[in-house]
Formats: structure tokens, C-alpha cells, sequence
């Protein structure tokens, strides 16, 4: 695993930039909620403000959600039915292994109180990796009761990169595995 420094949280979404990590998604929603009636959307801008994160990563993610808001019929209005918000956290991760668990790989001859002749050693060592995990959460709020009614999460490792490209990539792949989880498969129960 690559040793990971992070900067600071001002720089979380920067950072969301490791091309072979996975992102775990999970989803919550109001079981009452009538998501079928829901097909306009605007941002809740006093929650996005909150997010501590760079204006240009909220950008970015406020631009990924529009285009999978859209690829979902939703609307942009003046008047929408939900409100989107984010908001983001992290934390440092720290791994220690040790790697006492073979027989490592010196042959050779010595002198053992019990036993003349060739041997094979015990190899092995242990370390400690570092990395940063970052979620971002995606609000859904009811505009009229201004009800939190779906929430996903997606939550991978974080790297710091200073190509716009990668970090763009990084972030619509955050979002788009995130919305894939809405709407929520409801089953109707009478």
C-alpha cells in the first residue's frame, strides 16, 4: 500500500485520486417519501457552503451531480421539489503488518547447539502504511418539509494529485456511484 500524506482538510476533495481503490456506496432513505413525486431539484446552498472543502472540488461536484441529476429526468428550478446538499469527511488510516508468517529465504551453514549443517531462516519484518479515507455524503431534502429523505455515501482512499483531469475523473466517479443508488428500489407494501 503507497504511503499517503495529506495536506489538510481544506484539500479533501483534492485528493480524491487513487484510479485502483474502490469506492464503497451505501444509501439511506425515508420509507415514506413519494420519490416518484420528486423531479426538480436545486442545491441547498447553506449546506454546500458548510462543506470544508475547496470552492473549485465543490464545483466540480456540484457540475457531476447536475449531470447525473439530469441523466435521471430531474430538473434544475427556481421551485424544486428537493434540496441537494453535501457535505464531506475523512480520516487517517493506519495499517500495521507484520510479515513473520514464512520461512524467509537464507540458506546456508552454522553452527546450531543441536544440529550441524544447512538451515533455512525465518525471514519477515513489519511496517506501517498510511492512507486517508474520504466519504462524501449526498443530501436529498423534501423542499416542502424540509426532511432529509435519501442520503448515499461513497467512501474510498484518498490521494493527493495536481492533474485536473484525474481529480475530475476521480470526483464524477464518486458521484456517479453514489447516485446510482437512488432512486431507492422501494417495494410497496399495503
Amino acid at each position: 500500500m503507497k504511503k499517503i500524506k495529506f495536506l489538510g482538510l481544506p484539500l479533501l476533495l483534492l485528493v480524491f485520486i487513487t484510479s485502483c481503490s474502490s469506492i464503497n456506496v451505501l444509501s439511506d432513505y425515508d420509507q415514506k417519501a413519494d420519490f416518484k413525486g420528486y423531479t426538480s431539484y436545486a442545491f441547498y446552498k447553506t449546506g454546500i457552503d458548510k462543506a470544508q472543502i475547496s470552492d473549485l472540488d465543490k464545483k466540480r461536484i456540484l457540475r457531476a451531480i447536475e449531470v447525473e441529476m439530469s441523466s435521471r429526468g430531474f430538473v434544475k428550478s427556481e421551485n424544486p421539489d428537493v434540496l441537494v446538499s453535501i457535505f464531506t469527511k475523512e480520516q487517517e488510516r493506519v495499517d500495521v503488518y507484520n510479515n513473520n508468517y514464512g520461512w524467509g529465504g537464507a540458506w546456508g551453514w552454522g553452527y546450531n547447539p543441536w544440529a550441524w549443517g544447512p538451515g533455512f531462516g525465518w525471514g519477515g519484518g513489519s511496517g506501517v502504511s498510511t492512507s486517508t479515507q474520504g466519504s462524501l455524503y449526498i443530501d436529498l431534502i423534501d423542499n416542502k418539509t424540509n426532511e432529509l429523505v435519501w442520503q448515499g455515501k461513497g467512501e474510498g482512499t484518498l490521494s493527493n494529485t495536481s492533474n485536473v483531469a484525474k481529480k475530475e475523473q476521480r470526483i464524477t466517479e464518486f458521484v456517479s456511484q453514489i447516485l446510482e443508488q437512488y432512486p431507492p428500489n422501494v417495494i410497496a407494501t399495503k
